[in-house]
């Protein structure tokens, strides 16, 4: 299969029409180059605060709810480009005013199924800005999504960097990582989360990232990333384990080739075991074992 992971920089739009036709441009060309899933990053929901106009955009608490109530239409438009160009695509992830988690939003991305159906994965932890001064809070479950690609799950951003997620979803084939980060020491922590997970779990994971300066935000004014998929170094991948990697702030699409099979293959009989050897971690009662040498 072809995956086509997004480095997307957030504009100010106009109208509604100029969204539509954005996202619209964007998904005909991954598609138009063979692309099966189609991934775009964590918050890059944001611009739809624009619509509002740069007062509502600029103020943090009125744009979360400005896009939160974007987000209907928003979903019906990824739905039906889904249906269009007979692809899967993740959305960018909103923030989303769920009644079910209480009056403080959730930071949750979409799966759209060319078959209309429609997957939800709400991010677990959150940063140091999004609790300290958002106020955004945990959502739903870590799901596994079973597709025609195969089984999917999705880390959302600093959710990659911790193994114990990546464990809870280690029977995924595939792990998506939206990701929105304003330095280039963000990027590379979710990065080396992604590439850890895709050794740990001996599986594929696609990284997408929001790029540029959009200065009508407080919250997402400085981004830098670049899309890339990882893997397993071992056989039937690189070396490296890097399948492929976007140019850091260059908007655009980064496409990888990726066998399905090789995901078998190397979780049966790789090199190394990491995903069957993970339990042998356990069960070591006291340890570490402290020693002391003075």
């Amino acid at each position: 299969m072809k995956i086509a992971a997004a480095a997307y920089p957030m504009d100010v739009l106009p109208d509604w029409t100029a969204y539509a036709s954005k996202i619209g441009a964007w998904v005909a060309e991954a598609a138009g180059q063979g692309a099966d899933l189609l991934v775009f990053p964590e918050y890059g929901a944001m611009e739809l605060a624009t619509l509002a106009g740069l007062e509502v955009a600029g103020d943090l608490e009125a744009s979360l709810r400005a896009v939160s109530d974007r987000i209907p239409d928003a979903d019906a438009l990824h739905a039906r480009l889904a249906a269009e160009h007979g692809v899967h695509i993740l959305a960018a992830s909103a923030p989303v005013f769920d009644p079910a988690f209480g009056a403080r939003p959730v930071n949750r991305a979409r799966l759209f199924a060319p078959s209309g159906a429609v997957g939800v994965q709400d991010k677990q932890i959150m940063t140091r800005f999004e609790r300290e001064v958002w106020g955004v809070v945990p959502g739903g479950p870590l799901r596994l999504f079973d597709t025609a690609l195969g089984t999917l799950a999705v880390l959302i951003c600093y959710d990659s960097e911790y193994p114990l997620l990546g464990r809870a979803v280690a029977g995924a084939d595939m792990l998506l990582v939206p990701s929105c980060t304003e330095a280039l020491s963000g990027y590379w922590r979710v990065r080396i989360g992604a590439m850890a997970r895709a050794l740990e779990a001996q599986c594929v994971t696609v990284m997408s990232s929001t790029v540029g300066d959009a200065p009508w935000s407080e919250a997402v004014d400085t981004n830098c990333g670049a899309g890339g998929v990882y893997g397993p170094p071992d056989r039937g991948f690189p070396p490296t384990g890097v399948i492929a990697a976007g140019t850091v702030d260059a908007p655009g699409w980064t496409y990888a080739e990726v066998d399905p099979a090789a995901i078998a293959a190397v979780r049966a009989d790789g090199v190394v075991l990491n995903r069957q050897h993970w339990d042998d971690q356990h069960g070591r009662d006291g340890f570490p074992e402290r020693v002391s040498l003075g």
